[in-house]
């Protein structure tokens, strides 16, 4: 029995779930990787169909690895960005905040 459909169907989670950034289900798809992997080996060694298949799986898991690696550096930069600005944010809050003293009734 060919195991290459399967690896493929492992492949296709993980570059999918990079693409629209969907990290829970990159997650559970990484979560999966190796329990479905250690079934799919088990008793017997890959043919060159499905070793070509690992070797595009490990290139699909790179990429996702890549594109979280990327998001987290956006939401670092981000992060930092509100830090440094902060104090900025805080006085355009208070500026615009009413005079209790001029409104009340």
């Amino acid at each position: 029995m060919d195991r290459s459909r399967s690896i493929e169907a492992l492949a296709t989670a993980l570059q999918d779930a990079g693409a629209r950034a969907d990290w829970d289900a990159l997650g559970r798809a990484v979560r999966e990787l190796g329990p479905r992997l250690q079934a799919l080996s088990a008793g017997r060694a890959w043919s060159a169909p499905e070793r070509a298949a690992v070797a595009r799986l490990r290139g699909a898991h790179e990429g996702a690895q890549a594109a979280a690696a990327a998001a987290s550096a956006q939401l670092q930069a981000r992060l930092d960005d509100m830090r440094v600005n902060k104090e900025g944010w805080m006085a355009y809050a208070l500026a615009g905040e009413p005079d209790s003293g001029h409104n009340a009734q």
